[in-house]
């Protein structure tokens, strides 16, 4: 069982940057595959930025591709998602999900995620 808390969310002007972390309760955090999404109002989730569980490969939304960046610190059990040239586009409820797999794969689908964050909220003043 992975439990998840995500932070970092908040006003920000467009043009603006956020950093998002996502941290994870298991001591196994390292054999976790990890994805951010977003969910905006009247909308359905959806993918932003995903990582393996060493960080050594990432996928992005093409939306977000070239301004956010997703890390990770497996000794802290944390993920970060760097948000830079933030847009009004980008207002949303973004949440962190996590799934046991240790090898270079990344997911992008909702379905292929096990465990999920609250979320944290993410406002873009244009």
């Amino acid at each position: 069982q992975v439990q998840l808390v995500e932070s970092g969310g908040g006003l920000v002007q467009a043009g603006g940057s956020l950093r998002l972390s996502c941290a994870g309760s298991a001591r196994t955090f390292s054999n976790y595959a990890m994805g951010w999404f977003r969910q905006a109002p009247g909308k359905e989730r959806e993918f932003v930025a995903a990582i393996n569980y060493s960080g050594g490969t990432t996928l992005y939304a093409d939306s977000v591709k070239g301004r956010f960046t997703i890390s990770r610190d497996n000794a802290e059990r944390t993920v970060y998602l760097q948000m830079n040239s933030l847009q009004h586009e980008d207002t949303a409820l973004y949440y962190c999900a996590a799934r046991s797999a240790r090898s270079t794969f990344v997911f992008s689908r909702l379905f292929e995620y096990d465990y999920w964050g609250q979320g944290t909220q993410v406002t873009v003043s244009s």
